[in-house]
């Protein structure tokens, strides 16, 4: 607790230094307190019952009704022309005379259809490796069994990669998963089972997701994040590289280890270490703007900060109507919308250059002057224009790093349904599987086909552009 200064020993250039320090404080505590998910980095899990109304959408209106629009191939449940069984339904007495009826005299009828899955049951096979004598030689020998069939008893491939698909993809966690497999199936499973068989089928999937990695370093354009991980009582890092038809995880105990022999374009938020990477182009995620200038306009109420939030947005539109049309925005047309990106830029740094000094009180943590925070997000888009504005210029390239971010939602989850994770095998075992899970989602492929399917056949059919 910070010792309370005698305010009686105090000059007044001490008094009036002491009171712009603790006027600097409270406004940046008043600004911590305005912000939220919706003008902020911080999870929606934060707001608690303060959660700020999400009507309020940054979505550019298209004059179109919510809802599927005309010429949507509608998903609901429809008959089907051959069913699996049918059961007739006939009158048993005539409402006229009251005389029997059955379905010989049937002369039409109406038809219901109800969908429902019959009770599963396990099937158990059999495997008898015969030993046969030879009448010519008189010599026994001994059949060998499939090479999957390694026990006396075992579960088969498909309630391995149930197993699998329900604890990776599904995050159910091993208890909850050893109950619903009994309660369904009635398979009796023990945890530390469970967990065998996940280790077992990460180290089979080991080498596509190696494969995986080396392609979405080799991609043209790629997201990047991290998250914090407990592994073992300690904070981990989460990598994500991905791109829309790859995902690859990898753990790492120091956040900046990113991902060795990257090349091409990475789009990311603004965290230094990536800026410091090697041979690659950077893109820096237009959402994390937004909601930077969103806490401007709502708290600060900085005018420069709607004007470039109204920017900002209308040339994704553009971007997006270009690439929808399959062209390219034009040289002058990129040429006004630099220009007045410029003068944006130019009306906000004359705002904080009409605004009052903080004071000659410096930040201790990082040893320089403290700024605005608006003044600090200018510099950041004037020093790194081309780096916020290449969506525009490159129609590869994402207006923002949503695709790695949503690649991350689902690991939070995980976290927030079972907190870390005991030991390093396990962490990387469940960042082994989510990576060939997830990008087996994006490639369209079923994810129990895919458990159940060779890597080598896996890596044939794996799309990367």
């Amino acid at each position: 607790m910070t010792q309370r200064p005698d305010l009686s020993t105090l000059s007044s250039e001490e008094k009036d230094a002491l009171i712009n320090a603790l006027l600097a404080r409270v406004e940046e505590l008043e600004r911590r307190l305005g912000l939220n998910s919706s003008n902020s980095g911080k999870p929606p899990s934060s707001d608690g019952l303060k959660k700020p109304s999400r009507v309020n959408n940054q979505r550019e209106k298209t004059g179109r009704k919510s809802g599927g629009q005309a010429g949507h191939e509608g998903t609901n449940l429809r008959q089907v022309a051959n069913p699996d069984k049918v059961i007739d339904h006939c009158p048993p007495v005539c409402t006229g005379c009251g005389g029997a009826l059955g379905i010989e005299r049937a002369t039409g009828h109406r038809k219901r259809q109800v969908f429902d899955l019959p009770k599963p049951e396990v099937q158990v096979t059999e495997h008898r490796a015969h030993l046969c004598w030879c009448p010519e030689c008189g010599t026994e020998t001994q059949a060998a069994f499939p090479d999957e069939v390694t026990a006396a008893a075992q579960y088969g491939a498909t309630v391995v990669a149930l197993v699998v698909y329900l604890q990776a993809w599904h995050l159910i966690p091993e208890d909850r998963l050893a109950e619903l497999m009994s309660d369904v199936f009635g398979v009796d499973l023990a945890t530390s089972t469970i967990a065998v068989m996940g280790q077992r089928k990460a180290q089979e999937l080991a080498g596509l997701a190696e494969y995986i990695e080396q392609q979405v370093k080799q991609a043209t354009v790629k997201h990047m994040d991290e998250t914090g991980y407990r592994i073992a009582g300690v904070l981990q890092w989460l990598h994500v590289a991905s791109t829309w038809l790859l995902t690859c995880y990898r753990t790492s105990r120091k956040r900046g280890a990113m991902l060795a022999g990257v090349r091409g374009i990475i789009v990311h938020d603004f965290w230094r270490p990536y800026l410091n990477m090697d041979g690659v182009t950077h893109a820096l995620c237009n959402a994390h703007h937004l909601r930077e200038l969103k806490a401007l306009i709502d708290i600060e109420k900085e005018p420069w900060a709607w004007a470039m939030h109204r920017f900002l947005r209308q040339a994704c539109h553009a971007a997006n109507l270009a690439c929808a049309q399959r062209r390219s925005l034009r040289p002058a047309f990129l040429a006004w919308l630099s220009a007045r990106y410029d003068r944006i830029l130019a009306q906000g740094f004359a705002f904080h250059e009409s605004q009052p000094p903080l004071g000659a009180w410096e930040c201790k943590r990082r040893g320089r002057t403290r700024r605005r925070t608006g003044h600090n997000l200018l510099i950041r888009l004037r020093d790194h224009k081309d780096d916020t504005l290449r969506f525009l210029r490159d129609p590869t390239v994402p207006f923002t790093n949503n695709q790695a971010e949503r690649d991350l939602r689902m690991m939070r989850v995980r976290q927030k349904i079972s907190g870390g994770f005991r030991s390093d095998t396990g962490a990387q075992t469940f960042a082994t599987l989510r990576t060939v899970l997830s990008t087996a989602r994006k490639q369209g492929w079923n994810i129990l086909v895919t458990l159940t399917t060779p890597p080598a056949s896996l890596t044939q059919n794996l799309r990367t552009a």
